[in-house]
């Protein structure tokens, strides 16, 4: 088998990377998440992706590294993770009752000088809710590192209204694109393994 690291330490990355059941590492990217803020969303979380995947790749050379960023992208607005709730708070207002995209660069490195780079769109729309839900919401700490400061596989699903596109691309790792990448470079699935 040879030898596949996550270049995240994401618990929702993981979880999905899981669901494969490919054999696979996970490792923090340790770099500068700093972009030039000329760039759209799009642009930043491929920088940013491929910037995480050739780190790792740089330090494990003969392995193969997913890097991905996500970043969320409001009318022409780009959100990050909050810094605090209050941040949080301001972030969820621009997105309740509204309709925002989440952007996720994945790029995949490998041995040989092997590069491939996607972008994953996914398109939401959230219900209107007034200021105490929002709070009670708050109150649940899942705005913490999370761009746009909600998450869709907990109770943040229950902000969701409408939802075009993968899933799994809200929820940090495109699996449908993953997968494809893996194919494409040669990775086959449903390996038995040792007991």
């Amino acid at each position: 088998m040879r030898p596949l690291i996550l270049a995240s330490t994401s618990s929702a990355r993981r979880a999905l990377m899981d669901g494969l059941g490919l054999p696979y590492r996970a490792e923090s990217p340790g770099v500068d998440e700093d972009v030039s803020p000329t760039l759209s969303a799009r642009e930043a979380v491929q920088v940013l992706a491929a910037r995480k995947a050739q780190a790792v790749h740089a330090r494990h050379p003969e392995a193969w590294v997913i890097g991905a960023d996500q970043l969320v992208q409001v009318g022409n607005e780009v959100l990050a993770k909050p810094v605090d709730r209050d941040a949080a708070r301001k972030q969820l207002g621009k997105l309740l009752g509204h309709t925002h995209d989440i952007c996720t660069g994945v790029c995949l490195v490998g041995p040989g000088g092997h590069l491939a780079e996607t972008l994953e769109v996914s398109r939401l729309t959230f219900y209107p809710v007034d200021a105490e839900e929002l709070e009670r919401y708050l109150d649940l700490g899942e705005w913490e590192g999370c761009a746009g400061s909600y998450r869709v596989e907990g109770a943040g699903q229950a902000l969701l209204a409408r939802l075009v596109g993968d899933r799994t691309n809200v929820q940090g790792l495109p699996m449908l694109t993953v997968v494809r990448m893996l194919r494409e470079a040669g990775f086959s699935f449903f390996e038995p393994r040792n007991p």
